[in-house]
């Protein structure tokens, strides 16, 4: 399979700060890619440049295989979007008008209202969200004014949705629902997901694959399986493995024989009962 997106070489400096070093990175069709690193590790700078935000100093960016060079509206108009950590949002305005304002109605001439209405109304149905488009969006909590985030880009047209740090800020119940709904764009619609984050625990469960960043260069870039196994070189730059990670390797030392790649509870209670299951048929 072909990489929707191939960056090659990318490196970025704000005067003696070497942000990026060299950095390669590919995204590939309807996968979900986590990109993790501590602040200042250069995730954030990476991201920016992928949507068109910073121009890199050296590299390549290739899209479904062409060399390309873009700005932020170049990037939309070859379906990259991304929500941001900090919403860019109008509190005053409604869902639909913030909407409508991000869809740049100067490119297009004019903006059919009901067809448009009904749109966002159909879309903020299917996203959970049962409100009018017409309520101000700053009515919405933290959650819901981030699946609005996601709306707006898919409304836009976005076939790769860059999401950063989208469950900064929320409640352990809508850190789920945020995740699942990520997991829900990428197995039903098909979405091509690049999640910027800090947490190792999120995107065990969530994503394909993980990029490690530290000191502007990659460290890791494999499935969550292969990075977590790098857990103590994890650790040395500040990056917790998922808590299950430490336990399995507890029970390993124990000298109990469970698979070390397993990064999820519900994982590990299947092993340890195959484990249990099959010390009963030997008695």
């Amino acid at each position: 399979m072909d990489a929707i997106i191939r960056m090659r070489g990318i490196s970025k400096s704000f005067g003696s700060l070497r942000a990026n070093d060299s950095i390669d990175f590919e995204l590939y069709p309807g996968e979900t890619h986590a990109l993790v690193g501590e602040n200042g590790a250069g995730k954030t700078t990476l991201m920016r440049i992928l949507y068109g935000q910073y121009k890199a100093d050296s590299g390549t960016i290739e899209v479904d295989g062409k060399p390309v060079t873009y700005n932020v509206a170049g990037a939309m108009k070859l379906g990259i979007g991304m929500v941001h950590q900090n919403f860019m949002q109008i509190e005053k305005m409604s869902i639909l008008e913030n909407i409508i304002m991000a869809s740049a109605p100067s490119r297009f001439g004019f903006i059919r209202y009901k067809e448009t209405r009904g749109k966002v109304q159909e879309m903020l149905r299917r996203f959970g969200l049962e409100v009018s488009p017409d309520v101000p969006i700053g009515r919405l909590c933290v959650g819901e004014r981030q699946k609005v985030e996601i709306i707006k880009a898919l409304y836009l047209g976005a076939r790769v949705l860059i999401l950063d740090e989208p469950t900064a800020g929320l409640d352990p119940q809508g850190r789920d629902e945020i995740l699942g709904q990520i997991e829900r764009l990428n197995r039903e619609h098909g979405l091509t997901i690049l999640v910027v984050s800090h947490s190792m625990e999120d995107m065990a469960r969530y994503v394909d694959r993980i990029m490690v960043m530290n000191d502007g260069v990659k460290m890791f870039d494999d499935t969550p399986k292969e990075v977590f196994r790098h857990y103590k070189e994890l650790e040395a730059i500040g990056l917790a493995a998922p808590q299950i990670t430490y336990v399995v390797q507890e029970l390993r030392e124990r000298g109990i024989p469970i698979d070390d790649a397993i990064t999820t509870v519900e994982e590990a209670r299947e092993a340890i009962l195959a484990l249990y299951n099959k010390r009963r048929e030997k008695q």
